[in-house]
């Protein structure tokens, strides 16, 4: 199993703004697993703690291989979400591991 792990940092500096992006983003995210079969699991969750410091928000998701993680990355539905969020972040970080 593949975990694809994302942190993303928004480009807002206004918190109001912030949260409003965090939220879509995370709402876009949290309505892929219905459309797109090879996500096994997905969590969504936004900073709490230290925000000048921390990224904004993060993603951690499941993928049998990494072929289906491929095939996601693909997808007509996260890449609607994906442009999104290409839109508003100034700065994104992945690690895609092995689960065993």
């Amino acid at each position: 199993m593949i975990r694809h792990v994302v942190l993303f940092k928004l480009a807002a500096t206004d918190d109001a703004e912030r949260a409003e992006q965090v939220e879509t983003i995370a709402r876009g995210l949290r309505s892929l697993p219905a459309s797109i079969p090879e996500i096994l699991r997905m969590e969504v969750g936004a900073n709490v703690l230290h925000p000048g410091a921390n990224f904004d928000l993060v993603l951690i998701a499941d993928y049998e291989d990494a072929d289906a993680l491929a095939r996601y990355q693909v997808h007509p539905d996260h890449k609607v979400v994906a442009s999104y969020i290409q839109s508003v972040v100034a700065d994104r970080s992945a690690v895609d591991f092995e689960v065993r």
